[in-house]
């Protein structure tokens, strides 16, 4: 009797001793994978952080060239006057302003005023065809050439595939950047504040944004032959919006897509009326 206790006490604990040794063996398989996966991950922050941050010098880069420009610009626009502007530029302004509605002209006050009418209406009329005016919103900042572009026209609701009905618009963009070599132009994604739908492939606004914004160069690059070296793409999430989120209708004009361009103005303004 003995024994057959001892003999089942013996194998009572070999039996444990093996389940154990199985469990070891799978949770030390399970810690490997989990430290290969997370200094997968490691790798991946880097290479994300890396890309953001030479987007972030190309962007800074940019609006450091802006704000020169705007500086250099200054002195003409305190003149208030046609003299330090080329014969061209100011022939091409004169005749974009007479074909304008005379109330709108009658705001013009300045040389400045004059020039951002003229180019806002010359650009407009090229880029917008097809779209409905609410759709697009042309302003000038002493030569700096900002183009809102809405979210329903650009892309579908969540998503950062360009639709169809885009296509002409970003055609005709590519155009007016084929138009001048030494153009560059920023592209930069803006998102309403709410959260991203939690199963999508999107972590954030962060992601939309800037997915928008890559997706819209990948366009004017591979199927309008963008030099890519013009090109710079940018996200700002939802943190600059035009209006409060407190409404539909203002989320909706917070959801869009901003095009930069510092052009030349002399250029700008031939390419724009020799295609009106």
């Amino acid at each position: 009797m003995k024994r057959v206790i001892t003999v089942t006490i013996l194998a009572a604990t070999m039996l444990t001793s093996c389940v154990s040794k199985k469990k070891y063996v799978a949770l030390e398989g399970e810690l490997d994978n989990t430290k290969s996966e997370l200094q997968k991950t490691r790798v991946e922050k880097d290479e994300i952080e890396a890309k953001y941050n030479k987007i972030e010098q190309r962007v800074a880069e940019y609006n450091a060239k802006i704000n020169s420009l705007r500086t250099a610009n200054e002195g003409m626009y305190e003149q208030n006057d046609l003299t330090v502007m080329s014969q061209k530029t100011k022939e091409h302004m004169r005749n974009t302003i007479a074909k304008m509605d005379p109330e709108k002209v009658k705001g013009a006050k300045t040389l400045e005023d004059s020039i951002n009418l003229a180019v806002s209406y010359n650009l407009k009329k090229k880029i917008s065809e097809g779209a409905d005016e609410d759709d697009i919103d042309i302003s000038v900042d002493e030569t700096v050439v900002m183009i809102n572009v809405s979210d329903k026209l650009l892309f579908n609701s969540g998503s950062a595939r360009v639709s169809n009905k885009a296509q002409p618009l970003l055609k005709k963009l590519s155009e007016v950047i084929n138009s001048e070599p030494a153009m560059e132009v920023m592209i930069e994604g803006h998102t309403d504040d709410r959260k991203v739908v939690p199963e999508s492939y999107l972590k954030d606004n962060w992601d939309l944004s800037v997915r928008r914004a890559t997706s819209v160069v990948r366009i004017l690059q591979d199927k309008y032959d963008v030099d890519p070296a013009k090109l710079i793409a940018a996200g700002r999430s939802s943190y600059q919006p035009l209006v409060d989120n407190s409404s539909k209708e203002n989320m909706a004009k917070n959801r869009r897509t901003r095009i930069v361009i510092i052009p030349n103005l002399d250029k700008f303004f031939a390419m724009l009326e020799s295609e009106g």
